[in-house]
């Protein structure tokens, strides 16, 4: 008796549902990345991931969907607790920090520059980066254990928002325009961090007094 073929399905290992959200999303970040978005297909995301496409659908829901929250995987920086940052001086932890910060954006290299930097982007995607660069502002004070006065960060947080803009010009020097290397741009990130913090403290005295 002949053997019916076995069908062609697509194999993956088994996963954890967070596992499996993350590899769909990494895959889909690539390739947004790469094609514009109505290039872009769930079948094409399916393929890359390694998984069926009604499983895309499970975790993530529609192409505009899976579209917005690729944004926001993209941009949004990850909690530091797992990550080991030095201690001691500001400019010791300024150091850890950008290298840290800058470890994250090489990740998603050039399609992190396009999307942060927020042009032609729609109120939905607007909205994911406003949010993504509030965050990041906290973690980045988290990570140089930056303490104001009397615990309010607000000043240091809108001082480290602004800091984000050097980020993201500097990122395109380096990933985009090749004018910069990477130990460049963590070396003026950190210069200009240090700055950054030290005038938050400054400006929260002054508010102060």
């Amino acid at each position: 008796m002949a053997t019916m073929p076995a069908a062609s399905t697509p194999k993956w290992n088994r996963l954890e549902p967070d596992e499996r959200r993350t590899q769909i999303l990494a895959s889909a970040v690539r390739l947004f990345g790469d094609k514009p978005y109505a290039e872009v297909s769930m079948s094409d995301v399916a393929a890359s991931a390694g998984v069926a496409r009604g499983l895309i659908h499970h975790y993530i829901g529609s192409k505009r969907d899976l579209y917005l929250e690729s944004v926001r995987f993209m941009v949004t920086v990850p909690p530091i607790e797992d990550v080991h940052l030095p201690t001691g001086s500001l400019e010791e932890r300024a150091r850890g920090s950008v290298h840290w910060l800058v470890g994250v954006i090489e990740t998603h290299g050039a399609a992190w520059v396009s999307v942060a930097s927020g042009s032609g982007v729609d109120e939905q995607v607007a909205r994911i980066l406003d949010e993504a660069d509030d965050l990041a502002a906290e973690r980045v004070l988290d990570a140089t254990a930056f303490e104001g006065r009397g615990g309010d960060r607000r000043v240091a947080t809108s001082a480290v928002r602004a800091f984000g803009g050097m980020v993201k010009a500097a990122g395109r020097e380096w990933l985009v325009r090749g004018t910069l290397t990477r130990e460049q741009v963590e070396i003026l990130l950190t210069d200009v961090l240090v700055t950054v913090l030290d005038t938050a403290r400054a400006l929260d005295d002054a508010r102060d007094r």
